[in-house]
Formats: C-alpha cells, structure tokens, sequence
C-alpha cells in the first residue's frame, strides 16, 4: 500500500480530470497500543488486516482510478481517495455515504479479526468522510489535504457520537441490571466432582457489550467500574439460589467491594440467608492484577472478608514475577491459573515446570489450584500429571444458567 505523498500527484490530477474528489478515511489510533506493546511487525499484521477489511467492504463500488493510501505523516490512518464526475451528484450525496456506513458496519462486525491474537475486544476505528470540488484557482495538492483534514474532522465527530451512544446504552445497561450469568463448573480432576461454579457475566446477546471485557472497558470509560461490579455480584447471588448444596460459589469482585454497603456485614448475611447460601458456601475471585495494583486493598478485604468465613481466589495468575509475589504476599485460599499457561502445555515442558514450580508454592502455603481453560484431554492428562487437583474448561462443560434448587 502507497502513502498519500506517494500518491499525490496521481489525485491531483484526477481531482482535475474529474472535478470533485471523496476521502472516506479510516481513523487507525487504537492499533497504536499493538506497535508500543508487540512491535513494529505486529502492527503492520494489524494494518494488512485492516487494509483487507476495508478493500471488502468496498471491492463493489470503487472503480479503476480509485485510490487506497496510507498516511505520509506516522499518523495512523487509512484513506480511500474516490474519484466520480463532478456531474454525478447522486453518486456523491447518495452511494458514498452509503459506502461510508457500509465500511463503518464491517469494521465493527470483523474488527476483532484486526487486532488478533493480540487483543480479545474489537476496537472501535471511526470512518469520516470529506470531499472537494476543484477550485482551478488553487494547488490541487492543497484542495487534496483539506478533503484530509474535512475527512479526520468528520472521523473524529463521528467518533464522539459513537462514544455518547456507546455510553448511554452502557449506563442504561447498569440502570436496568440488563445482564445474563453463567455459571461454569470446576471439577476434581481425579472423581470428576464438580467442586463448584464460577460465576460469569454476559451483556445483551445481540449488543457490542456482550462479552465482559467490553462490559468493564465501558466501565472504565464512564467512571462506574464499581457500580458494574456491584451489579455482577448482586446478579451472581441471585442466579445462584439453584446452587447445588456442598458445592461452592466462586464470585468475581474487585478488591473495592469491601465498600459496598449491601456487601457488608449484616447486610450480607441477609443477603446469603434469602439464598440459602452460607459465607463458606463462597469464594471471592480478585484478579492478580488487581491486587497486585492494591495489595493494601486487597488484604483488607481478604481479612474482613475470611473473618465472615468467606474464601479468596487469586484468579488470572500468570508467571511473571508480579504473580509470585501476588500468591506469596496474599495467601489466597485457591490460586486460579490463567489459561495462558494452562494452553498446549502438553507440547510446551517450560509451562509444565512453571506450573510445577506454582503448586509446590501452592502446597506450602496451603492454597489449591485451579487450571483455567482446559479444553483438550492431552492437556488434562498433563495437568493432572503434575498433581493439580481442579480444573475448569470446555472439556469439563460452557457455561449456562443454573438447574433452581428444588
């Protein structure tokens, strides 16, 4: 693919044959974070993606002289340079807009395709469109980069737009608790018993906010982490009224959720009473990185919490450094293994060793672990192989909504 400076003398001069020109231009920024985090070459992977995404969604409607280009200046952005007579006006008020939307749909249908294996959520990459009529008493080149800059202005509008709409349905979501729980097993690898569910949520099936990794970036980005989490939790504990009796309810929260009042002392107790749930009856999941982030928080909440006679889980535990440190520091009840390292571990003999390494360090500070993302039975065999006593996955069954309690 061309730079516009590469092709500019070529636009030029069909912005002159023509008469008008249309720049339908691709807004790339998110894709910054792959180059700073994987490099150079993960980042054009993502560009090429990108570049064949946007030629199918257009392949209909460009003709011979249309123009794909990438920007001249480090700025990441992809533009379409489209040329029709300035006489067919039709064309410019009616099909490219259409195109424009068109373009806009199969970025946020195929978006995670872009930015795969590198990131899970699609990102949202924001189309705009910006068009020129040649003025014959100006430089054509001139007339191009303002059909640019009309074209980034109009992306960055329809970015703001995408943004406010994104959020209002995200804090409507949390107003109506319009959320779905799963809940997954986790078994003893040896019998087979399931031990307990993991407590999973999902947005609206048919929503850009389905998966809970979209759920909590919107989170993020209208200020009401906490109020979510506290949502998760209060819709956990309601689907679990069908939890089978001696099994355990594994509940993922924040560190911050020792300040919820309605999960808190007698409040809480109320709360497990209507369910007919027990403090030893659940396990608090925290994320190594969040208590790795508030290690202060997390052991007041662990404490307050264990005092109740609640269980903790350090869930997503990887192998760097700041892993080790999570599990020595917090001495969680169940240290919960990232699939990260839990997959192909039967073809990979340094996983196997971390994850030997991990249970003896398990075992000496009486902690359980729990495989994350079995999925295969040479995995399983391996697993089980190095002693590991739990295990969740697709092997073991997806997720669904619990059997009620009769």
């Amino acid at each position: 693919m061309r730079s516009y400076a590469e092709e500019i003398g070529r636009i030029s001069q069909l912005l002159r044959e023509n008469g008008a020109l249309c720049v339908i231009l691709v807004e790339a920024s998110p894709l910054e974070r792959i180059e700073r985090t994987y490099g150079v070459e993960a980042y054009w992977r993502a560009i090429q993606e990108l570049l064949q995404l946007v030629t199918e969604a257009c392949r209909e409607e460009l003709g011979s002289d249309d123009i794909i280009a990438s920007s001249d200046t480090g700025v990441d952005e992809i533009a379409i340079f489209v040329f029709r007579p300035r006489e067919d006006d039709g064309f410019y008020r009616e099909s490219l807009p259409a195109l424009a939307r068109a373009l806009t749909e199969t970025l946020a249908r195929n978006g995670n395709r872009i930015v795969y294996p590198y990131h899970r959520e699609a990102p949202f990459l924001p189309v705009g469109c910006g068009l020129a009529l040649h003025n014959p008493g100006l430089r054509e080149e001139r007339q191009v980069r303002e059909a640019l800059e009309r074209a980034r202005s109009d992306a960055e509008i329809n970015a703001r737009i995408q943004t406010r709409n994104r959020s209002k349905r995200f804090v409507d979501l949390v107003l109506a608790e319009d959320v779905t729980i799963l809940y997954e097993p986790i078994v003893n690898l040896t019998t087979r018993e399931i031990l307990g569910y993991e407590a999973l949520v999902r947005g609206p099936w048919d929503s850009e906010l389905h998966s809970p990794g979209a759920l909590f970036q919107m989170a993020h980005e209208t200020g009401l982490v906490f109020e979510l989490d506290c949502l998760c939790r209060r819709a956990a504990l309601r689907g679990a009224r069908g939890l089978p009796p001696g099994k355990l309810l594994f509940l993922n929260c924040l560190p911050t959720a020792i300040h919820d009042p309605g999960f808190r002392g007698d409040e809480l107790r109320r709360t497990l009473e209507i369910l007919r749930l027990r403090p030893s009856d659940v396990v608090f999941e925290i994320s190594e990185k969040e208590s790795i982030d508030n290690f202060t928080i997390f052991r007041e909440a662990r404490d307050y919490y264990a005092d109740l006679g609640f269980k903790i889980a350090l869930d997503d535990t990887g192998v760097a450094y700041g892993s080790l440190e999570a599990v020595m520091e917090l001495s969680p009840d169940f240290i919960k293994v990232d699939l990260s390292l839990v997959r192909s571990i039967d073809t990979d003999p340094p996983r196997q060793e971390l994850l030997r390494a991990l249970h003896s360090v398990a075992c000496k500070l009486k902690a359980e672990i729990i495989a994350e993302g079995i999925e295969t039975s040479e995995e399983l065999a391996t697993i089980q192989s190095l002693g590991i006593p739990y295990g969740q996955g697709y092997l073991f069954g997806r997720a669904a909504p619990l059997r009620r309690a009769v």
